[in-house]
């Protein structure tokens, strides 16, 4: 054994010496300038993307993707020395501009959702046409483009040394084939060391893909990508092979939970008329906040005083922003992981709130003056049971009453009033009526169209002469922050004048009137740290050494993007503030219990009855709780109780909770388990 070990070292040896002599790696590296570009460019666009979407210490100092995205480079890469050297260029480029659309495609996308892109998204293409604007004014930036200087410098380098060093075409074929050889086991090497450092933890996030930035932060942004094409795949394939464990699954989950307790709040409302606003882009940033004395939203601020507010309440939006909401709001499941339910399965069973309003004699009917087939909603409001979706082609919509995507939230609530009118004339029965505004989306950008309201910081001087002076600091005027609360004051007002028209129009009397942001505004970061520490007097943001200087870190961004939940009456029937922490899947249950509705299989609990325990999960496996901010990509969490210490305990049985429910709720959805259950109570 030690003798053939010393020959095989003292081969190596001599052929480590004979490279030498012949200046084997010069001459590769003169030879292979064009494919060494290619890998160089390609793997530094990988890094530049997770130094861009993710800059921390613990990404900047992570070897782990770097070896995953050089192998996968070499790997692809290595096949181009087996097609023909005037072919070859070709084939390297088009592997270039598509690791080149990868990184481009995913700067764009995290900068708008924090998260990275799917391949499910491509069936979503069809709904990026309406609201390109909104991405190209509110989401591409210049980082997004660095990224195309690779297929540039390749096409340059192979310019320059495509007549250089020729084979003799007796030795071509054979050297070709040496190289492809050696390239595919070095790319394997570099798999196989990267394979070997990682913990069973980091292989079980990777099969499930579940957290997208956790992966691209360990397996690279190139492995991700792959295996999220296989992942999206998946659930055709599942459908067929993996419903008995869903099914199992699914029967243990609910068998464990337990059935709510009534509470004070029990069928309160039972057989009064309902009216729901899905409220474009509103955040409770924008609540009881002024400018100069004026108020924001001020008909907001006395929804809050006279109703019920539920001041912790979060949204968990995914791909499918408003139709994840309507989803989550109207049948207490959270998003897909894969695509989104409105369009890959909006043929699925749903037990929801208009089914169950149904079933107790109301006419349903939904209203979004905006294209019916936007987000499928079309076929997607049938599978939830309004009775009758008014789209954009019952609305009259001119060039005069546009503001931003569509009709104004103005004209639209003008005309939704004549049909509500008609609904109750007609109808005879109680209503319930979600209505979906538009005004206020992204990008802001109709300044001129909201109305005079500034944002700015006036101030009024005397001057010697004992004359005043008034003057003014810009403070959020330019800003996207800025323009967004002037949208959202137009918003405001547009809902103001809905709420008179309705009270004159006595569809007031016996009516609930729900309000809620359906996500946030996905607003830069910059802007709320210039909105907290705005010093008028430099027209600058304080220094962080300044004592006055209020800390504003990604935990206090994510806590930011609260949104409004508001229960009202006429009669102010119910007040007050709900403090603890509430999720939108939590919304049916809570809403049910209040009009006598229960659906034994909502993922999401009535927060009278859970109360503080309650956990709000987040689709990228983050989650939040009274007590504390998880953020499961980083594996680090801000508590939120000063001087309370959290233990690991908490941490690891909530963040299994948040696994389990996110599968759980997938698998429903993916497999219609609801479906089977009503058959199963069908034959009962």
């Amino acid at each position: 054994m030690k003798k053939k070990i010393k020959n095989w070292e003292e081969k190596l040896i001599k052929k480590l010496k004979k490279a030498k002599e012949e200046k084997w790696f010069k001459n590769y590296v003169k030879e292979n300038v064009v494919f060494l570009t290619y890998v160089g460019t390609c793997l530094l666009n990988a890094i530049l993307l997770r130094f861009f979407t993710m800059p921390t210490l613990e990404n900047y100092l992570s070897f782990k993707p770097i070896l995953a995205d050089l192998g996968i480079v070499l790997l692809l890469g290595s096949f181009s020395y087996l097609i023909k050297k005037k072919n070859r260029f070709y084939y390297l480029l088009g592997m270039e501009i598509l690791f080149t659309f990868i990184c481009v495609v995913n700067s764009i996308y995290y900068t708008f959702y924090t998260s990275f892109a799917s391949a499910s998204m491509l069936s979503l293409a069809q709904f990026i046409a309406p609201v390109g604007d909104a991405v190209v004014e509110n989401v591409l930036q210049l980082k997004d483009l660095v990224y195309i200087i690779g297929p540039i410098l390749l096409i340059v380098v192979y310019v320059h040394e495509k007549k250089k060093f020729h084979l003799r075409k007796g030795e071509e074929k054979k050297i070709e084939k040496k190289r492809c050889f050696h390239t595919l086991t070095l790319s394997a090497l570099i798999l196989l060391a990267f394979t070997i450092s990682l913990s069973s933890l980091e292989v079980g996030r990777f099969i499930k893909q579940w957290n997208r930035e956790y992966i691209v932060m360990r397996f690279g942004i190139y492995l991700y990508q792959f295996n999220d094409i296989f992942v999206s795949l998946q659930p055709k394939v599942n459908s067929i092979f993996g419903y008995d464990q869903a099914k199992k699954n699914f029967e243990e989950y609910f068998k464990e939970k337990e059935k709510p307790k009534e509470n004070e709040y029990s069928n309160i409302f039972e057989g009064k008329n309902v009216i729901v606003i899905h409220g474009e882009s509103i955040q409770d940033i924008a609540l009881n906040r002024t400018f100069n004395g004026q108020e924001v939203t001020p008909t907001l601020n006395r929804l809050v005083k006279e109703g019920l507010f539920f001041s912790n309440y979060y949204s968990e939006v995914s791909v499918g922003t408003s139709s994840d909401t309507e989803l989550t709001f109207n049948t207490s499941l959270m998003p897909t992981k894969s695509g989104t339910a409105f369009v890959s399965y909006f043929d699925r069973t749903y037990q929801s709130l208009p089914k169950y309003f149904k079933e107790k004699g109301y006419y349903t009917f939904s209203m979004h003056a905006n294209n019916a087939d936007f987000w499928n909603r079309r076929a997607m409001h049938k599978s939830l049971g309004y009775d009758k979706f008014y789209s954009k082609e019952t609305y009259e919509v001119t060039q005069e009453n546009t503001i931003g995507l569509g009709l104004s939230d103005k004209a639209f609530y003008e005309q939704s009033i004549e049909k509500i009118k008609k609904i109750k004339e007609k109808e005879g029965t109680p209503f319930y009526g979600l209505l979906i505004s538009l005004t206020n989306h992204t990008p802001f950008s109709d300044v001129e169209k909201y109305g005079p309201f500034d944002v700015d910081i006036k101030e009024t001087i005397t001057k010697e002469d004992g004359t005043t002076e008034e003057i003014s600091h810009p403070y959020m005027e330019g800003t996207k922050l800025g323009n967004y609360f002037k949208s959202v004051h137009y918003a405001d007002a547009a809902l103001g004048e809905f709420l008179q028209s309705l009270d004159e129009n006595g569809l007031l009397e016996n009516t609930v009137f729900i309000l809620y942001g359906d996500h946030d505004a996905r607003l830069p970061k910059n802007d709320f740290i210039r909105l907290y520490n705005y010093d008028a007097t430099t027209d600058r943001v304080k220094s962080e050494e300044d004592p006055t200087y209020r800390e504003y870190n990604s935990y206090h961004y994510e806590l930011d993007r609260k949104v409004p939940l508001i229960i009202w009456t006429k009669d102010h029937q119910i007040t007050g503030t709900v403090e603890n922490t509430m999720g939108m899947i939590d919304a049916m249950p809570t809403l049910g219990n209040m009009f006598g509705i229960y659906n034994p299989n909502a993922l999401g609990h009535d927060i009278f009855d859970i109360k503080e325990n309650n956990v709000v999960v987040f689709p990228n496996g983050n989650w939040v709780t009274n007590k504390v901010y998880y953020n499961s990509q980083k594996g680090e969490y801000m508590s939120l109780k000063d001087g309370e210490v959290i233990g690991e305990d908490y941490i690891e049985k909530n963040s299994q909770y948040a696994e389990h429910l996110l599968d759980v709720s997938n698998d429903i959805i993916v497999f219609d388990l609801l479906n089977k259950e009503k058959e199963k109570e069908e034959k009962k």
